[in-house]
């Protein structure tokens, strides 16, 4: 088979997997059974494409032109292969996870959950391997579109406002910045090609760079930058998968992969520190994630501080992506993979919370340790590699990016990068505090009875209580990769290394 094959196949596979789910329906394992089909057969067609990138090779594949200078076109280069990767396999782990949150918790509509899902991953395959901006447009609108019943799916009032939210910011963002930017790097340039080295280089003044990439730092709406990142908070109303599908699996890491691209294969790297156009966004990326960390401290909502956290979290890749040193945008690039798995792994904890106890607030959580020990010891690793503590994956990406910050004379930023550690210690660990190492709230018996305390000596002890297998492995295996991904640095490297070098 042809790499183009596969290309093709990789947007293929999920939507005809959507339509096998609506045909089971009436089977709900039949319809997992697809599901789970799907995401394996998805991911192992993905994982074709990586010796050919690899190699130095760049597959190809042709769709058709609409007018023309926009074309539907894809070609799979090192940015999109690692993002198509993390996609592809973590909906395998997220698939596992929702059938055990969605039964778990008796979930209404759950065919039109796995449907919209598969679409969704269709989209993030085709924004992965876009050759041009005009076809990373196209699927990035259809993601936006697919995931948003997912947002309402409850169908609550609360579930409708946060996903009509969802939807006018970055339908909106999309429409009042990234077209114009769109229109405009196209008269500049005379294409929307992806290019190593940029098709601005050489074209755009430094003012003119300047404003591009405001249009584009702000259409962009996905990455979530500040003020744009409203949409995400109130996207919590979600189920917990879908809330992992958003932070880590496809619509977050689209946008922050959006930005990178925009950054290495439009403006060029060169271009950007030639000219300075990029310092601003130095500045903001920097007050953004310093700033989500500061209101993540003030929220008791697990899942509302740990979107808090995104926010901050992807402010780390878009700073990568402005430096726009090669060390950067290598940890740039090495952040994504790195707080793919990190903070996956956080909602899934989250979720099996909800499921095993129903317990939704950080302050409800004293000594819930001991009856979730496994779910808890997840959270541990997972928020060691959010703060970037070795030996987690999370300490190569933000020491690529200071190293960057070193290499631009941005020293600035790393004494950010610090700080911003030392809050993302101050809003995750005093979870694993209360969850470890204080007593269970006296009142504990009011929960559901599996989760009522043992008098032991007068002191209570709560009996260990899971979530149901299916929520469990799932975060504990991701838990573990974000240990294994702290002995991959040189490979991840050596993949990146290849966003700046023009292909063989």
């Amino acid at each position: 088979m042809e790499p183009a094959d596969h290309i093709l196949l990789a947007m293929l596979i999920p939507t005809v997997g959507a339509l096998l789910i609506v045909l089971a329906r009436s089977n709900p394992n039949l319809r997992e059974a697809v599901t789970l089909v799907t995401a394996g057969l998805l991911f192992v067609n993905v994982l074709q494409l990586l010796p050919v990138v690899l190699a130095g090779g760049r597959p190809e594949l042709f769709g058709f032109t609409v007018t023309p200078g926009l074309e539907v076109a894809f070609q799979v280069e090192p940015l999109g292969i690692l993002f198509g990767l993390i996609a592809s396999f973590l909906w395998i782990v997220n698939s596992f996870y929702s059938i055990g949150y969605m039964r778990g918790n008796k979930e209404p509509r759950q065919t039109q959950f796995y449907v919209a899902f598969a679409i969704a991953l269709a989209s993030a395959l085709g924004i992965a391997f876009s050759a041009n901006l005009f076809t990373l447009f196209l699927f990035y609108e259809i993601l936006t579109l697919s995931t948003y019943p997912l947002v309402a799916h409850h169908g609550d009032a609360k579930a409708r406002r946060g996903a009509r939210i969802y939807l006018i910011i970055l339908l909106g963002t999309s429409i009042v910045f990234f077209i114009p930017a769109l229109v405009w790097t196209l008269a500049i340039a005379g294409t929307l090609d992806f290019m190593p080295g940029g098709i601005l280089a050489g074209k755009a003044s430094g003012l003119t760079t300047g404003l591009l990439l405001a249009l584009f730092a702000f259409g962009i709406g996905k990455a979530a930058l500040m003020p744009v990142h409203k949409w995400l908070p109130n996207a919590m109303v979600a189920p917990t998968p879908v809330s992992a599908l958003l932070h880590a699996v496809a619509v977050v890491k689209a946008g922050v992969f959006t930005i990178l691209k925009v950054s290495v294969y439009i403006f060029g790297s060169d271009h950007l520190l030639a000219t300075g156009a990029s310092e601003w966004l130095v500045y903001l990326a920097t007050f953004s994630l310093l700033a989500a960390s500061v209101i993540a401290l003030t929220k008791d909502n697990l899942k509302a501080r740990l979107a808090y956290s995104t926010v901050s979290q992807l402010g780390y890749i878009v700073l990568g992506a402005a430096i726009a040193t090669p060390l950067a945008l290598i940890g740039a690039g090495m952040h994504i993979l790195m707080h793919a798995f990190g903070k996956i792994t956080l909602f899934f904890v989250a979720g099996a919370i909800h499921t095993a106890t129903h317990k939704t607030e950080i302050s409800q959580l004293n000594g819930i340790g001991r009856a979730m020990p496994f779910t808890m010891g997840a959270f541990f690793i997972g928020a060691l590699s959010i703060i970037g503590l070795p030996p987690l994956g999370g300490a190569w990406s933000k020491l690529y990016i200071a190293l960057g910050g070193m290499d631009g004379d941005y020293w600035f930023v790393v004494a950010a990068l610090m700080i911003s550690s030392v809050l993302n210690v101050a809003y995750l660990m005093p979870i694993v505090v209360r969850a470890f190492f204080r007593p269970p709230d006296p009142d504990e018996h009011a929960h559901d009875h599996d989760h009522a305390p043992v008098v032991e000596n007068g002191s209570f002890r709560s009996r260990i209580a899971e979530a149901p297998l299916l929520c469990v492995v799932p975060l504990m295996f991701t838990a573990f990769a974000c240990f294994i991904l702290f002995f991959a640095p040189d490979a991840i490297q050596g993949l990146l290394q290849g966003m700046m070098e023009v292909p063989r």
